[in-house]
């Protein structure tokens, strides 16, 4: 059985604190793993149909992103798809314009199908007064847990991330 081809989009603004938290996980990432051939890593500011292409291409998608108003506690790592995490009154629960269940539905109307994997994480700070390069303190606590999350996303896939330091598939923290 042939290997599942993934894309991975980190969304978000790493000038806008907590909104950087998909870039921040990208960077963690390219740190610690190799990604594995059939998996592709994007650092993105915002979801645009440019990126509609992968839906066409890709078995999965997994998107990391920041989100507000979710009633979580700063710091809380959610996963869901991309119909379940956009909120019934159409409003965006992430912080931009495109939201993925957009991007999904526009898919469909051309004939494209692959898995929407949404990975989200309550922020505290998105507006900060001066643009700033950080994350709040509860987010950039909580930020090796939305790595974990992503790394465990891929393993379930069947494509895990592979360890810059022992060159074997990393499976979780204990492998």
């Amino acid at each position: 059985m042939p290997e599942k081809k993934i894309a991975v989009f980190c969304v978000g603004n790493r000038l806008h604190l907590d909104d950087g938290v998909g870039p921040a996980v990208y960077d963690i990432a390219h740190e610690r793993f190799e990604m594995p051939e059939n998996v592709e890593m994007f650092d993105l500011g915002v979801l645009t149909m440019d990126m509609i292409s992968y839906l066409e291409t890709c078995d999965a998608v997994i998107t990391v992103d920041a989100m507000e108003y979710s009633g979580a506690e700063p710091g809380t790592v959610m996963r869901g798809t991309p119909e379940g995490m956009a909120p019934a009154q159409g409003a965006n629960m992430s912080l931009h314009d495109l939201r993925l269940k957009d991007l999904f539905d526009a898919a469909l109307l051309l004939g494209y199908e692959c898995e929407g994997i949404c990975l989200c994480m309550q922020v505290e700070n998105t507006e900060p007064e001066i643009l700033t390069e950080d994350l709040t303190p509860k987010v950039k606590a909580a930020l090796p847990l939305f790595v974990e999350t992503l790394a465990a996303e891929l393993a379930r896939l069947g494509s895990p991330f592979i360890s810059k330091e022992t060159g074997k598939p990393y499976l979780g923290p204990e492998n």
